[in-house]
């Protein structure tokens, strides 16, 4: 299909392209030959609505398969599940006519209390761009395009449609735009959605360092920059932010806004021009396909990769796998009526839906149930604590099924307990069953501490999509080894989390006050113990780590081989995890930083020898004065942990980095200048050049008093009394540095 020159479309048709045509689609010009091109939400599946839909977009889809959401992928530390789920969801996007999926949402988990967390990945923006990186290839490979969501810092859902992320920019690099940037920039994504809420005080949709300095110059994104639903507020500010698709329409007075704009000469019309270009680029996304269902074979892949996302946090005695022809009491309403997914706009109608109850029983063996609660109160707590009592002291093993309801966008959590029945009902059974298996069925991670000593083994079941249930017998059963590991830190209490103080905020702002030191880096800088921490997943083999090697490979890059060896009597998958720790530079670095995974699958007794590069950015620190990404010259420690609070082998590499760029002015430092390799001494020099011999001997006697002089800007220090340079002297020493 030949796309239309926009230069031969009327200013009205332009601006007309520029907002959708109902609630899903774009507007199509049927004179120029443009069709309309069905956006629709994932990430995890298809969200198609029917025909006769409501307009907000709420109820009745299409049958789809429900795979496992980020919170479940991010879990996997599997860059190859994440493909795959992304090469699924973009066939069925096709059978069911969309052209753009809106997913992934690789939003850092910035709190564990984010009502959204179970859409996104990880509290690591390396391991979220990984994984996202991987989604979008794979899905836009189906001929389908993908739009990387939610642009920037939107990392709550208090007030998202208007609340201010108030991030420094050293911050916003490092940890909250570089799952975008990996994204943008490898996988090259059809769209990127612009969040709802604003981001140091700008909304994201009208800013123009975010969308056009960033995203577009630096970054090289020439897809559509789209909307949030609703979340425009001025159009024509937008636009000349750098936001192309206003969604969802027809929006006729923002249409009229546009064209006005243009004529009154208040917006440039090769703006509107560039993004009329860009959203007719989506033309060729319609979604068309020979296939006419949602593959049947889809829900057996979507167990594969479901049991591949399983945390296993504690197995004492080991109480799993279940022993064969053990009888087993299941317990716990989850068991029966699964929660396999979040509320909101990712709420997929699925094919079908397993409950680990039937999963377990098809598996073989003595298999009682006792439902021990009901979310809604129809059952009578104590007859019902009671009746699972019964049934676990009748078991060899109590499988107790918990988690949590109703987690949703729009919503963020207040605090991270399970409900008062479950968490009795644990300890309940935890006394009369020789051993007792929580599983844990929820979008994020939730408080273990009432609970946890009392359970000999614990497993993290997230929200795993449609077919859970049966992953979950998988899993419990020996069928499937656990190889899940943490994406995100399990703390003892919310108040040691690093954003308690801040999150969600207050008085329309939220202040992201930690910095930098978001999740682990927080936990491993300041020694804070925690639960469990991120990258921790046991296994039902063991696993070794040898013959760790680092190769310095220039002056900013190192490359790291390190052998794995499965010790143990099963098939299994571990993950190989490559952190850097270092104090160089001038800025407060974190104890150690995720760098390089790799996830390997090995049989008993098998070796591999696994080798992970280490480019710049995995040394580098953001200068916020120079506004670029730095290689402090010094020494490195390269890592491999077991999780973030382990570590296995290490080994020391000095690099050279970059050469020193600071650039001078007369408002720098005197420390600044005195320390400048080419200034410094000419500084130096002028200085010991226009001293008396009286100030000379004072000046070596107080050597020391420098310090207090150092942070006082070079052209104010110029007015202390004596002092013979001026402007003029500190100008020519200037100019030496510029040669």
């Amino acid at each position: 299909m030949q796309q239309p020159d926009p230069a031969a479309l009327s200013l009205e048709d332009k601006a007309s392209l520029l907002a959708g045509g109902d609630f899903w689609s774009t507007r199509p010009l049927d004179e120029a030959g443009v069709p309309a091109v069905v956006l629709t939400d994932g990430p995890h599946g298809i969200r198609r609505q029917r025909a006769d839909a409501d307009h907000l977009g709420f109820h009745a889809s299409e049958p789809a398969t429900c795979f496992p959401p980020a919170v479940a992928v991010g879990s996997s530390w599997d860059s190859e599940l994440a493909a795959k789920v992304g090469e699924l969801v973009g066939r069925e996007a096709r059978a069911l006519g969309v052209g753009v999926v809106l997913g992934p949402g690789v939003n850092i988990k910035r709190s564990p209390l984010c009502g959204r967390n179970f859409e996104y990945y990880s509290e690591d923006p390396l391991l979220s761009g990984v994984l996202g990186a991987a989604f979008v290839r794979a899905l836009q490979s189906q001929g389908v395009g993908a739009t990387v969501k939610h642009f920037a810092a939107n990392n709550q859902e208090t007030g998202r449609m208007r609340v201010s992320s108030d991030v420094d920019e050293r911050t916003l690099r490092e940890i909250y735009l570089p799952a975008f940037e990996r994204i943008v920039t490898e996988a090259r994504p059809a769209a990127v959605m612009a969040a709802y809420n604003r981001v140091n005080g700008v909304p994201a949709s009208e800013n123009h360092w975010l969308l056009t300095e960033v995203l577009r110059e630096e970054w090289g994104f020439e897809g559509v920059v789209v909307s949030d639903w609703g979340a425009v507020g001025d159009r024509v500010a937008a636009l000349a932010a750098g936001l192309d698709l206003q969604m969802p329409g027809p929006d006729a007075a923002n249409d009229a806004a546009i064209v006005r704009a243009v004529r009154e000469g208040v917006l440039d019309e090769a703006v509107v021009d560039a993004s009329a270009r860009r959203v007719l680029g989506l033309t060729g996304l319609v979604g068309n396909s020979a296939e006419t269902a949602v593959p049947a074979e889809h829900h057996a892949l979507a167990r594969e990769l479901a049991a591949d996302c399983v945390v296993l946090l504690k197995n004492d005695n080991a109480a799993l796998p279940l022993a064969e022809h053990s009888r087993v009491a299941v317990i716990g309403e989850f068991a029966t009526v699964p929660a396999f997914q979040g509320d909101g706009s990712s709420r997929i109608n699925a094919t079908r839906v397993d409950t680990p109850l039937e999963a377990l029983r098809e598996l073989g063996g003595t298999v009682t149930y006792a439902a021990g609660f009901a979310s809604d109160g129809t059952l009578d707590p104590e007859e019902s604590r009671e009746e699972a009592v019964r049934v676990a002291r009748e078991a060899d093993t109590a499988v107790v099924f918990v988690g949590l309801r109703g987690e949703t966008e729009g919503t963020d959590r207040e605090h991270l307990e399970l409900p008062a029945e479950q968490r009795e009902l644990v300890r309940a059974v935890a006394t009369v069953a020789p051993r007792t298996v929580v599983v844990l069925t929820t979008g994020g991670v939730v408080s273990l501490e009432e609970w946890h000593d009392d359970a000999d083994a614990i497993v993290a079941g997230w929200l795993l999509g449609q077919a859970g249930g049966g992953a979950l017998a998988d899993v419990l059963s020996g069928a499937v080894n656990p190889s899940g590991h943490l994406a995100e830190s399990v703390p003892l209490r919310l108040e040691d989390t690093p954003s308690y103080l801040t999150f969600p905020g207050e008085a329309g702002h939220v202040r992201y006050g930690e910095g930098v030191m978001v999740g682990y880096r927080h936990y491993e800088s300041v020694g804070r113990a925690v639960r469990y921490p991120f990258g921790h997943g046991l296994s039902y083999t063991t696993f070794r780590t040898d013959n760790l090697s680092v190769d310095v490979t220039g002056d900013d890059s190192a490359t790291v081989r390190v052998t794995v060896t499965n010790t143990g009597d099963r098939a299994g998958k571990h993950v190989v995890q490559v952190y850097v720790a270092t104090t160089a530079g001038p800025v407060r670095r974190p104890a150690r930083e995720l760098r390089a995974f790799t996830k390997v699958a090995l049989r008993p007794g098998e070796s591999r020898t696994v080798e992970l590069p280490l480019e710049r950015r995995a040394f580098s620190y953001y200068d916020i004065e120079q506004g670029r990404w730095t290689v402090a010259s010094g020494a490195y420690t390269v890592q491999v942990g077991e999780n973030a609070s382990r570590v296995v082998a290490e080994q020391s590499v000095t690099l050279a980095g970059d050469a020193d760029g600071t650039v001078l002015s007369l408002d720098s430092s005197l420390g600044e200048w005195l320390a400048h390799p080419v200034a410094g001494p000419l500084l130096q020099q002028a200085l010991d050049a226009g001293a008396t011999e009286e100030q000379r001997q004072q000046s070596e006697a107080n050597s020391g008093l420098i310090h207090m002089v150092a942070s006082i800007p070079a052209r104010q220090f110029l007015h202390f009394p004596g002092m013979s340079l001026s402007i003029d002297d500190l100008a020519r020493i200037l100019e030496t540095t510029t040669r």
